[in-house]
């Protein structure tokens, strides 16, 4: 049986940020460590978006970069200029084959490709079973899930960003390569947030989701329906040919998934409850709690990256809101972009604001909805919190 001090289950974007951080740190340069991904190939799966200020930090797979972006709903639209920020966007591919390479050149460091399809913890560290056999290790990262994720839904709502792309290529020229569609609010709402994301590459090429943040799932007919629609609505007529498909389900939720960690397995990624809360994205908010995580693990403090500060907060009376009026996101974030400046909206999406700025976002919010969220909420819920579950080893 191999033996690895530290061992990193999944191959998605947590995994690979922390593979690639750990291989990176001269503090690990003794430590055997494994990255177990299930296929050697991966398909571009995902589009990731993020901003920031300029950086060389991902330039080598960043596909497209904007300055600029569109937010629009039935009534109101705006160009928003986003300097000194830019708009990120890397498709999952090519982050794929570029920090595998990057992991490559560790020694330490072995990238083994096999199915996991089990951990089971022994007085001795983890015992990984995979296809391609056993494996023991000191500690274990896993952005898989092996225990049951039902038990750790509550005590908080639980809504799903959900949506499928369309990578289309299109006979004329119709889409503005130099500005994307960050959310567009006029399509039909029918009892949800719905919002159509659009990244274009030139004139005639882009990616179209549809997209909801909503409880329940939709046929896949439903969205790709709901993409015709708005393909037919564009302001030219165009014929188009379909090149590549995304699909995705990301939990939006306040409940505490470190609940599922041990002693030795610590859950990242979206296992983690890495992904914000209030808007689904994961990319960012991956890039922090891996820099937090080398920082714990050298340290020797908790690995747990739960955590209940202010940003937490208006998440969790966010997603109250949405629970209980789910079609009202067009008004939230249209209040917002009507009121205040789109960088401030990002960084406060980032939690990079100070809390002087927070109070101009929440007096931009329509503030019954909310008044209303925090009473059912209760102070009790939020210093209370979710009632830690022990890890449920795999059969």
């Amino acid at each position: 049986m191999k033996t690895f001090d530290y061992l990193i289950v999944g191959g998605g974007a947590s995994g690979l940020l922390l593979a690639e951080a750990m291989g990176a740190d001269p503090w690990f340069g003794d430590k055997r460590i494994a990255l177990l991904e299930r296929e050697a190939e991966k398909q571009n799966d995902r589009t990731w978006c993020f901003w920031e200020q300029e950086t060389d930090r991902f330039k080598e797979v960043i596909h497209r970069s904007w300055n600029q972006f569109q937010f629009k709903d039935s009534s109101f639209a705006t160009t928003a200029q986003l300097r000194p920020l830019r708009y990120n966007m890397i498709r999952g591919v090519d982050f794929y084959q570029g920090w595998k390479q990057k992991i490559d050149t560790y020694s330490n460091l072995s990238l083994i490709y096999s199915q996991v399809t089990a951990l089971e913890e022994t007085d001795k560290g983890v015992r990984v079973i995979t296809d391609a056999g056993e494996f023991l290790a000191t500690r274990v990262f896993t952005s898989v899930g092996f225990s049951e994720k039902a038990s750790l839904m509550h005590p908080f709502p639980v809504l799903q960003q959900h949506f499928i792309g369309w990578r289309i290529k299109t006979d004329a020229a119709v889409f503005d390569p130099e500005t994307p569609m960050f959310m567009d609010f006029s399509v039909p709402q029918l009892g949800n947030t719905r919002f159509m994301y659009v990244l274009p590459f030139s004139e005639n090429e882009a990616l179209l989701e549809y997209t909801l943040f909503s409880a329940d799932l939709l046929e896949d007919t439903q969205y790709e329906e709901a993409i015709k629609s708005y393909i037919e609505d564009l302001p030219v007529r165009v014929s188009y040919q379909i090149i590549e498909v995304e699909k995705g389900v990301i939990p939006m939720t306040c409940n505490d998934f470190a609940a599922a960690d041990s002693s030795r397995i610590t859950h990242i990624g979206i296992a983690g409850g890495w992904a914000k809360p209030s808007t689904g994205y994961t990319f960012w908010s991956s890039v922090q709690k891996t820099s937090k995580l080398i920082q714990a693990i050298k340290a020797e403090k908790s690995l747990k990256m739960a955590r209940k500060d202010r940003f937490w907060f208006y998440d969790l009376i966010m997603l109250e809101v949405l629970h209980q009026e789910n079609e009202s996101g067009s008004q939230i974030f249209s209040a917002l972009f009507k009121k205040l400046p789109p960088t401030l909206i990002l960084r406060f999406l980032h939690e990079q604001t100070s809390f002087a700025e927070d109070l101009k976002i929440i007096w931009a919010c329509p503030k019954l909805m909310f008044i209303k969220a925090l009473w059912r909420t209760g102070i009790k819920k939020f210093f209370g919190g979710a009632t830690p579950q022990k890890y449920a080893r795999p059969a």
